[in-house]
């Protein structure tokens, strides 16, 4: 394992590379922070605009007074436990970086698996509509208008300041003029827009924490994420009911729901899937189930009866 030597500098006057690393490092030690070696070359860097190799090949350049308080302001916001997606203002999501900022919820790599649920059971092949349901920051939107250039994306979301954002990510990946930004709840926002029977997809990484779990959630995600985007009701499953009952109207026949799902949670789901009928028939069957690098069912794909 690469070692950082050892600096001393009791001053801000006085202060290296080295040792301003060194003191955010303790910082976020101290506040509890994990990964705290790796947290301080990213949060240096953001702050100062110096990659993690300068502490190595320069530890002794001088650092002003200037740049160590807007430093220290940065290691300060880690350690209240602010997520550092927010502070350096990016995440990765299947390989590109995609911004994010607070009061919008921060991509997880289980969230990646949607995508790859989709592309698996061709979805986009036929080229037509694909729904992303609770856009957030936009990431599943914009990697799915990535993954296949002949399909318009509608990307839902309550909140005015999560489009925005989902539109930024849009523009800096090349494909705002392929998904359309409409605002409301649920799929509500697509009453008008000439669809209803044609979609081929409908994604979704919607609520799903028991609201009685939520106090339980570290301090990075349940004081800072923003909580409409975990409380999934008492059960934590009130959303997947609606998803449910609701993207029958809008699928076409074989089309795709493909939502992400909580611990322990897929026996539940499946369950209510087998009881979901449309004129009397099941409305859905099982099209895959994927399982996260730790062996959690992560997402469900369900296939649209006839």
């Amino acid at each position: 394992m690469t070692t950082v030597p050892l600096d001393d500098a009791r001053h801000p006057e006085s202060l290296t590379l080295l040792s301003a690393y060194q003191r955010g490092v303790t910082m976020l030690k101290d506040a509890e922070v994990g990964n705290a070696r790796h947290e301080a070359f990213w949060l240096l860097e953001a702050a100062l605009g110096c990659p993690r190799l300068a502490v190595y090949v320069d530890p002794h350049s001088r650092v002003t007074p200037e740049d160590w308080e807007r430093t220290e302001a940065v290691f300060r916001r880690r350690a209240s436990r602010e997520p550092l997606q927010y502070i350096v203002g990016t995440q990765m999501f299947l390989g590109r970086d995609f911004l994010v900022r607070p009061g919008v919820f921060i991509p997880r790599p289980e969230t990646e698996l949607i995508v790859e649920a989709v592309v698996a059971a061709s979805g986009l092949d036929d080229g037509g509509p694909v729904v992303d349901m609770g856009t957030g920051s936009g990431c599943l939107a914009v990697s799915l208008a990535l993954a296949h250039s002949c399909s318009t994306v509608y990307a839902t979301d309550c909140s005015l300041s999560a489009l925005r954002l989902a539109r930024d990510n849009a523009r800096r990946h090349g494909v705002d003029h392929r998904i359309r930004f409409v605002q409301g709840d649920g799929l509500v926002p697509l009453s008008g827009s000439g669809v209803a029977g044609t979609v081929s997809v409908i994604v979704s990484n919607p609520p799903y924490i028991p609201s009685g779990d939520l106090d339980g959630l570290p301090p990075d995600v349940r004081c800072f994420e923003p909580l409409r985007a975990l409380d999934g009701g008492p059960d934590g499953l009130k959303f997947y009911d609606r998803l449910l009952a609701e993207s029958p109207t809008w699928l076409r026949p074989g089309g795709l729901l493909v939502m992400e799902m909580g611990a322990n949670q897929s026996g539940d789901i499946c369950r209510k899937v087998s009881g979901c009928t449309v004129h009397g028939a099941p409305a859905w069957s099982v099209n895959h189930i994927r399982r996260d690098q730790s062996g959690i069912e992560r997402v469900l794909c369900l296939e649209r009866t006839e």
